[in-house]
């Protein structure tokens, strides 16, 4: 029986997974879109490239409050608890330390660059865990909903081989292969974090 304590943890929980998971589902959307709309231009190379267009500030805001929304999660042991304080370091620091610019390039730019690579993977990499190890097993969902969890968790981790594959070979730049290998990637975080936000139905308080 849901306590009227309880009641109020659950909603905040539920929230705060859906919140999480929004910002991954409208990310790439507001980025891509908003940019053609505002600025006008190509598409940028990747989802962190946009820290150099107009839409910067809508960036860096959106991964720290992804960040700050991790940081605050509360898990159910100390496991779930690390895993979302990493995450959420992750994408703080892969918005305060942008990616390389294309052009003009100095020292502290390839080390910030550098950084950003470096909180960018240890972000997914979260997020493909929470996915394949986390979510699946802590009893929550219902039956058959493991089998999502575990697919956006392979799709994150299918998403980082193949642009380290297209960066390194430079395959098909043209088609900005980052670009949309980081977007599905997001929206597969997106994906499992708001499935996560349904699961816990807040009951009745008698």
């Amino acid at each position: 029986m849901t306590t009227a304590t309880e009641t109020p943890l659950v909603h905040s929980y539920l929230y705060l997974r859906r919140a999480i998971g929004t910002i991954g589902l409208a990310l790439p959307v507001v980025l891509i879109l908003g940019k053609q709309l505002v600025q006008g231009g190509d598409l940028i190379g990747s989802l962190s490239g946009y820290y150099y267009t107009d839409l910067r500030d809508v960036f860096v805001g959106a991964m720290c409050a992804a960040g700050v929304f991790l940081l605050a999660y509360y898990g159910h042991d100390y496991i779930d608890n690390i895993a979302s304080t990493v995450a959420g370091l992750g994408a703080i620091g892969l918005a305060l330390f942008p990616t390389t610019p294309a052009h003009d390039v100095t020292a502290w730019d390839r080390t910030s660059g550098v950084l950003h690579l470096a909180f960018a993977a240890v972000f997914f990499l979260m997020l493909a865990y929470f996915c394949l190890r986390l979510f699946p097993h802590d009893g929550e969902q219902p039956p058959g909903t493991g089998i999502v969890y575990r697919g956006c968790g392979i799709v994150i981790l299918a998403a980082l081989v193949l642009i380290a594959l297209t960066s390194s070979l430079r395959l098909v730049p043209d088609w900005h292969p980052a670009l949309w290998l980081e977007s599905v990637a997001v929206w597969a975080f997106g994906v499992a974090w708001l499935l996560k936000g349904q699961t816990l139905t807040p009951k009745t308080v008698p």
